[in-house]
């Protein structure tokens, strides 16, 4: 029997936060659960995304908006039995980064999030003890400008993502972290039924964001889950 047993996806979407996703928070993690995953983190889309959210809305009401996905997702998951965490998922067009380690009472002193740049972002993740991963960085769509790399920007890279149309984009991402030595991580990107599994399986349960990034930057015991589309 294999000891990698615990499994999590990194990159969730919920109905609540990203315009693009069909299932609501709770939705999620039943079907989760059920899948027989241990954890989610929750990463909609913030508002240089695909966001639910009024942008016209007072900042505080924005983000107060923002985080209810997580905070259904957590009710629920504390109710059933499966951990939820909170991350962001941030886009510079079409160029997509998953951050960990921020939280709404961040979010809300730091307005000036919302317009940052890439470099700004990533000095400002990292400030707060967070870390940036480049989500599906090969992905073509009509809403993408055009493959922007930032490796000097990245603590990660997410070599597989399920959404991702074709396995090709995966294994470029797989290269493109192997040659600037940067760890690799996946998710399911998942925005409606999570119908195959994705993420990744460890030796030992995670019991908060900080476990997962001390897991993926120093290198720690873990597998990628691949589901090849043939």
């Amino acid at each position: 029997m294999s000891d990698f047993k615990y499994k999590y996806d990194l990159h969730v979407h919920t109905y609540e936060a990203s315009a693009c996703a069909s299932m609501t928070a709770a939705e999620q993690v039943k079907k989760y659960k059920e899948a027989g995953y241990d954890g989610i983190i929750t990463t909609d889309h913030f508002f240089g995304g695909n966001t639910r959210v009024d942008r016209s809305l007072p900042w505080k009401e924005k983000i107060e908006a923002y985080c209810k996905g997580y905070e259904h997702a957590k009710e629920e998951g504390d109710k059933i039995g499966l951990k939820v965490f909170f991350g962001v998922e941030q886009g510079f067009n079409g160029t997509d980064f998953l951050i960990y380690g921020l939280d709404k009472e961040w979010l809300i002193a730091h307005p000036e999030f919302e317009s940052a740049n890439i470099e700004e972002t990533y000095k400002m993740v990292h400030g707060a003890g967070g870390m940036m991963v480049h989500a599906h960085p090969f992905r073509e769509a009509d809403y993408i400008k055009g493959v922007t790399l930032r490796p000097d920007c990245i603590d990660a890279v997410e070599t597989w993502n399920r959404g991702n149309r074709l396995d090709d984009w995966n294994i470029k991402a797989e290269e493109y972290a192997d040659k600037y030595g940067l760890p690799h991580t996946g998710g399911g990107d998942t925005h409606n039924l999570p119908d195959t599994p994705a993420g990744i399986i460890t030796k030992e349960p995670l019991n908060s964001w900080k476990d997962y990034k001390k897991l993926i930057l120093e290198r720690g015991e873990y597998e990628i889950i691949h589901i090849h589309r043939g």
